[in-house]
């Protein structure tokens, strides 16, 4: 079952508003929530000539402990099962990217560092609050019309507190604009691309980033059908700006990494006819 975001009561009137304006393809209305590519220079500096490599193995130890695939291909987290030793090692894996000079990095390091704090900031978090029905429930961000977690500063780094939103929206969409971030940095939840049961590495980051476009693009979660109505996940209105900005920008995009047949399909299409996404749990089923 596909839930539709909480209204919380002052915003009730939003809420309204959203679910009772039709849309055209998935523009306007949506996008307008989203949040925006707001680049902070704090963070551009890179080091092109730099060697250095971020250690991830303790994070994708935890990974591969603890997530499992389940028959419909949505990888799923164990959040109830880490034991003290794997949050242990969790703690001691943000404690060493804590401590990384990140501007001392070559900028495909710094990718895959960012990547990986961003979905490892986010399990702890659902960790320590579970159990949770969805990550929507942690409900830690400040301010009187925010919810979920997103905004809470959550780690350190260089001397700068960091918030799960700094990290994607000033940080990896601006200073990479690269669409298949989007497919790398999860948010605990069904509806969102797979948390990979991998660390993401400088090495191997364009073979994930396209694995994961794939992978998800193939699955009912990013594109399905109602008859002939095209329908797609969320994420393409949200961030409709990082595909191109239109639905022919997300149609061509969908269309690169679609499966023949699903290619096949999608080639006699025009419009994009509506959005959902589930934010349940991406909790291991026991």
């Amino acid at each position: 079952m596909i839930r539709k975001p909480s209204c919380r009561p002052l915003a009730i009137w939003l809420c309204l508003l959203f679910f009772c304006i039709p849309l055209v393809g998935i523009s306007s209305f949506e996008t307008l929530f989203a949040p925006k590519k707001d680049p902070w220079p704090r963070w551009e500096k890179h080091d092109p000539a730099s060697s250095r490599q971020v250690d991830h193995s303790l994070w994708e130890s935890i990974l591969r402990r603890h997530v499992k695939t389940d028959s419909e291909g949505i990888n799923r987290l164990d959040y109830g099962g880490l034991n003290q030793n794997s949050r242990s090692d969790l703690e001691r894996y943000l404690d060493q990217l804590a401590a990384v000079p990140v501007s001392a990095l070559k900028r495909r390091e710094q990718l895959a560092y960012w990547i990986n704090l961003y979905n490892a900031l986010t399990v702890r978090t659902v960790v320590e609050a579970f159990p949770v029905k969805s990550i929507r429930d942690i409900d830690i961000t400040p301010g009187l019309f925010k919810d979920g977690p997103w905004g809470k500063q959550l780690i350190e780094v260089d001397g700068e507190p960091l918030t799960l939103n700094d990290i994607e929206h000033r940080i990896l969409r601006p200073f990479w604009d690269e669409p298949r971030i989007h497919y790398a940095v999860n948010c605990a939840s069904i509806g969102c691309p797979n948390l990979a049961v991998s660390a993401y590495r400088a090495a191997t980051m364009e073979a994930m980033l396209d694995s994961g476009a794939r992978d998800y693009i193939n699955s009912s979660r990013g594109v399905r059908w109602d008859g002939d109505r095209l329908i797609v996940s969320s994420i393409y209105a949200w961030f409709q700006v990082d595909f191109d900005g239109n639905d022919a920008g997300i149609l061509e995009h969908l269309k690169r990494y679609a499966e023949p047949g699903l290619k096949k399909r999608l080639s006699g299409v025009s419009k994009i006819h509506n959005h959902e996404y589930d934010w349940r749990l991406n909790d291991r089923v026991q």
